[in-house]
């Protein structure tokens, strides 16, 4: 289950925005947030991630619910880039969204750049510790 954060004002037009790091987690402006992380254009939720290997697009309800679907998956694997498991990227590709995997950091850094260009995207960010 993921519980929605509220977004800060000035991210309302662009959406979530990581502004830091911890070994368990992520930042959102003052928020911190102690787990994995979900975000879309409209809302970011902290996420109680499984391991990658295990990871099912049924794992990531905010962003299998959003409408439309998102152009693609920025997936952000922990402290170093971990190619996702094949049956979620069949499973998603299915849906018509891609998977661009990336450590969580550099994912995080191209969910601000591809939001700033209105990208209709979604994130899904394991902890740096995994």
């Amino acid at each position: 289950m993921t519980k929605l954060l509220d977004i800060h004002e000035n991210q309302a037009e662009s959406g979530p925005v990581v502004t830091g790091f911890t070994p368990t987690g992520f930042k959102l402006g003052d928020l911190r947030i102690d787990n994995g992380l979900l975000m879309t254009p409209k809302d970011a939720a902290a996420w109680d991630a499984p391991m990658l290997d295990v990871l099912t697009a049924g794992q990531m309800d905010l962003v299998m619910n959003l409408e439309p679907r998102p152009e693609f998956l920025v997936l952000g694997t922990g402290r170093r880039l971990v190619h996702p498991p094949r049956p979620l990227v069949r499973e998603l590709e299915a849906m018509g969204i891609g998977v661009e995997p990336m450590d969580s950091k550099a994912a995080a850094r191209a969910w601000a750049v591809l939001r700033a260009e209105d990208r209709w995207i979604a994130a899904a960010l394991l902890p740096i510790d995994r």
